[in-house]
């Protein structure tokens, strides 16, 4: 299953030898060189920072780093001020269910 499987060799003859021949040659007038063909046009729009884009986009980016860290500080005093509620409530209930059990 893991050995490797071998393609058969070929079976045909080994090429014959050929002679060379003494050939003259001619001379024959070159056409002239093709032009190198165009580069092809990307139909995607290029990207041109200028500094006054890059300046915007340095401003964009600090502008959605502060509004996140607020949301992310909001939520978390959102949950530290419901802990804190739930601890109030909690006493206050122990507190009265000890009064309860006091006054019979």
């Amino acid at each position: 299953m893991f050995t490797p499987k071998y393609p058969p060799q070929d079976s045909a003859p080994p090429p014959a030898t050929v002679q060379p021949q003494t050939v003259t040659p001619v001379p024959v007038a070159q056409p002239p060189a093709p032009l190198a063909p165009p580069a092809p046009v990307s139909n995607r729009p290029t990207v041109q920072l200028t500094p006054g884009s890059a300046l915007a986009l340095a401003a964009g980016g600090g502008a959605v780093v502060l509004v996140v860290g607020a949301v992310l500080v909001s939520l978390l005093l959102a949950v530290a001020i419901t802990g804190v509620s739930v601890a109030v409530v909690a006493v206050v209930l122990r507190l009265l269910i000890k009064d309860m059990h006091n006054h019979r």
